[in-house]
């Protein structure tokens, strides 16, 4: 287990020094920021002086190595809008992206694997059919356009939640946190929702997919022939084979999930990294894109080596061929 856990780290190294270059030079190599933060009027030579200060007129895989340094001290540059550190700039938004990961993250669990067992374990009645239908069209809806509908049915009209921010937040080891206030949780609902549809559609496939398959087993059938009950053959065979595929995917979804938020977070003025990072765009400010693309690598990688240690566990099998 040991060599197994090594191996994964290493990898993630590599894989994180990889995407470091990466990002840098494809951020990089977009357009010059010296023309959205300086006035057109400028003459050449403050235009000259500030490049240089910046320390864009040093070559780029100078640049590259400087940053490197700077990462190994914990600094991911300063923002040539805001004047500050970008990955400061990045943590006090991450904290309220991370919330409405999860919260998404834990309402297609929480209702994707029992209505794909459902559905799984009743291929062919109405209820089975109807959900995987449903599965369907929650795959196929515009993020942006269910978010309107969310908005225009549950406060427009019907007027019980709000639209807009993060209303009432607690401290939370030093961060802020809403899902612990009710008036947080209320305004964590239509965003979390939104974002949770996709999720939710593939976790209901993926359970009732794997429920089908795995329902015509051997161990199954033995399983009915010592006269287990359904529920116990359910949980504790079934669910756990099942199990496997579903957590892998549940790594994956939150990195997606984290990573793309930003269009909910538009639609629902969500103070998370979606908006800091497209107004970033807009004005090139390199350091802040590149604190949030490699906060987002660097989580990633986190949550595939707990998914990792999570696989090994339910599949020592795993682990073995890993070695």
């Amino acid at each position: 287990m040991t060599i197994f856990l090594v191996r994964r780290l290493m990898h993630s190294i590599v894989v994180l020094l990889v995407m470091s270059f990466v990002v840098f030079a494809g951020v990089f190599a977009i357009g010059n920021p010296v023309d959205s933060l300086i006035n057109p009027e400028s003459t050449q030579e403050e235009k000259e002086r500030a490049i240089e200060q910046l320390g864009l007129d040093r070559p780029l895989l100078e640049q590259y190595f400087v940053f490197l340094k700077n990462v190994a001290r914990g600094e991911l540059g300063t923002s040539f809008v805001h004047n500050r550190p970008a990955i400061k700039l990045i943590l006090e938004r991450l904290p309220a992206t991370l919330e409405l990961t999860v919260a998404a993250l834990l309402f297609a669990i929480v209702l994707g694997v029992p209505l794909g067992l459902v559905a799984g374990l009743n291929p062919d009645t109405l209820i089975g059919r109807g959900i995987l239908s449903s599965s369907i069209l929650f795959f196929s809806l515009p993020t942006f356009w269910v978010g309107l509908m969310l908005i225009m049915v549950f406060s427009v009209d019907m007027n019980w939640l709000p639209t807009t921010g993060r209303g009432e937040t607690v401290d939370l080891w030093g961060f802020k946190a809403s899902f612990l206030t009710l008036d947080g949780l209320r305004h964590l609902a239509l965003p979390a929702v939104n974002l949770g549809l996709y999720p939710l559609a593939l976790m209901i496939r993926l359970t009732a997919s794997g429920t089908q398959e795995t329902l015509p087993q051997e161990y199954i059938k033995f399983a009915r022939a010592k006269g287990l009950s359904p529920t116990r053959i359910i949980f504790l065979h079934l669910l756990k084979n099942i199990m496997i595929p579903i957590v892998t995917v549940v790594g994956l979804q939150f990195s997606v999930l984290l990573a793309f938020a930003v269009v909910t977070e538009s639609i629902f003025a969500w103070p998370g990294m979606g908006r800091l990072i497209i107004d970033s765009i807009n004005l090139l400010d390199r350091p802040v894109i590149v604190a949030y693309l490699l906060v987002t690598v660097i989580v990633f990688l986190l949550v595939n080596f707990l998914v990792d240690i999570v696989y090994s566990t339910l599949d020592p099998r795993v682990r073995l061929s890993g070695l």
